[in-house]
């Protein structure tokens, strides 16, 4: 395990699994929101973004938590030795999206930029997991049952499967 590709819908624990893997493995951990976005929520222009990318790409080891583009996604899940893909359902995504909303009023919630636009990021949160869901769900199982063989995947389906995952580390 030296490349590292966490990935999932919205709310599903992608940063703090990403914080306890990188801890536990001293690799260096890379979340996306944090190279995406400048602190206050505003987008770094893409291209600079896709140059970040890129170079995270090139090191020897990393971890790397969160989506991007889809662009990127994919060239993130080619690049990586290890898929780690945390697929709940829906209804959990939706609470945790909910609970991160909650909890961020008062820290900012874990793999953000700082001072986040805690509302607008929520919102985005909500109207994507449906979108996400339909589209990028059979997508990611896809990329499980194909690479299996190649990489080393962990398909994540609840969070007593992601507490196991943790302990095991």
């Amino acid at each position: 395990m030296k490349k590292v590709a966490i990935f999932g819908n919205a709310g599903g624990g992608k940063s703090t699994l990403a914080k306890h893997l990188a801890a536990a493995t001293g690799l260096p951990l890379h979340s996306l929101d944090k190279i995406k976005y400048r602190p206050g929520g505003a987008e770094v222009p893409h291209e600079d973004y896709l140059d970040i990318h890129r170079k995270i790409l090139k090191q020897d080891e990393w971890i790397i938590d969160g989506f991007g583009c889809v662009p990127s996604a994919w060239e993130r899940f080619a690049a990586a030795d290890t898929l780690i893909y945390l697929d709940l359902p829906l209804f959990i995504h939706g609470m945790w999206v909910t609970k991160r909303l909650l909890k961020g009023v008062f820290i900012n919630p874990e793999g953000w930029p700082e001072n986040s636009p805690i509302w607008k990021i929520s919102l985005n949160s909500y109207r994507v997991l449906w979108l996400c869901h339909q589209k990028l769900t059979p997508r990611y199982r896809q990329l499980i049952d194909e690479t299996q063989n190649t990489k080393q995947v962990f398909h994540l389906r609840s969070a007593k499967m992601i507490r196991a995952f943790l302990q095991a580390l």
